[in-house]
């Protein structure tokens, strides 16, 4: 595919150049390149149904100010990478958590990111993934370490049953009929948005509006169904507890105290599950990435990739 340039806000980092990553598996992964190619890089994966946008530029901006090479990737069935032929599950398929015998899972996702890293000649990188993405991000530190500087797993999950599961008024959000026009997808989004988003948090309406109609005109394919195969992924993944303890990466888990989509325990689990993991917790913070908190939330990134030495162990910083 031709690169294509995009001029989709004012913002510098909104203003950039979708790339390609065709992959031996046959999928083809849209990505962004931002910084200093010399560097440490850092991998940005998005949640479910979210494209690469969901990033904001202020997001991105604040870790290319600090010194990082950051490549945000779109998920399969999200955004401009592929979207798979694959049927979707139907609604009643996902409530019973019964994938389809052709679904695929958490770590063929992973194996896309960690194709696009080798697409663009990276050895190691700082993992950070949101939601789905940290899961994902989760199995990439687990499966190839050599390959993992460090992890961040944002308002995340182990994939236990037990903890982390959406409170039943996000589940009825969830199970509305799926938006098939811009406009639909933008009510339905800040419909979602306002109520995950926490209570300490307020969202712009104004820039939520902006994000939701950007990522509705950057799919390159049906973004109900996509979401609906990404959710089968998750569950084809099953509880990942085990797999996270194997993680040997510095780990750092965020997430809010207010979180109706992924229940503050799933981040606690995710915590106890990685040896040696660093936990913090955002008073008033819900499933959301608000403003207010990009500062913060890429200053514990920044610090915690920081203190990773040349050799990928952590050192002290004084």
């Amino acid at each position: 595919m031709p690169e294509t340039s995009c001029a989709e806000s004012t913002d510098q980092y909104a203003e950039s150049t979708d790339r390609y990553a065709p992959l031996p598996s046959g999928m083809t992964i849209c990505f962004r390149d931002f910084g200093d190619r010399a560097g440490p890089a850092v991998l940005l994966i998005a949640g479910l149904g979210e494209d690469l946008t969901f990033w904001t530029g202020s997001f991105v901006g604040s870790l290319v100010d600090r010194g990082f090479r950051v490549v945000a990737i779109d998920n399969r069935d999200a955004g401009r990478s592929t979207f798979v032929a694959a049927p979707p599950p139907g609604l009643w398929r996902r409530i019973a958590a019964r994938p389809r015998d052709d679904a695929y899972a958490l770590a063929d996702m992973a194996q896309d990111a960690v194709g696009v890293l080798d697409h663009l000649g990276i050895s190691r990188v700082h993992l950070v993934g949101r939601s789905m993405g940290g899961m994902i991000a989760q199995t990439i530190a687990a499966a190839a370490p050599e390959r993992t500087l460090s992890l961040t797993s944002l308002y995340s999950t182990t994939g236990a049953r037990g903890v982390g599961q959406p409170a039943l008024s996000t589940l009825r959000l969830l199970a509305a009929p799926p938006a098939r026009t811009r406009t639909a997808a933008v009510r339905a989004h800040l419909r979602l948005t306002g109520h995950i988003a926490g209570v300490g948090h307020p969202i712009d309406d104004a820039a939520e509006a902006a994000v939701a109609a950007r990522g509705w005109d950057r799919s390159a394919g049906d973004p109900a169904a996509g979401t609906a195969r990404q959710v089968q992924a998750i569950q084809r993944s099953g509880d990942r507890t085990a797999q996270l303890s194997r993680i040997t990466a510095p780990a750092l888990v965020i997430n809010g105290d207010r979180d109706p989509l992924v229940h503050p325990s799933g981040g606690a689990a995710t915590a106890r599950a990685i040896r040696s993991a660093r936990h913090v917790v955002i008073p008033g913070m819900g499933h959301h990435l608000p403003e207010a908190l990009v500062g913060p939330i890429t200053t514990y990134i920044s610090q915690h990739a920081n203190r990773v030495g040349e050799g990928g162990r952590h050192v002290r910083i004084p």
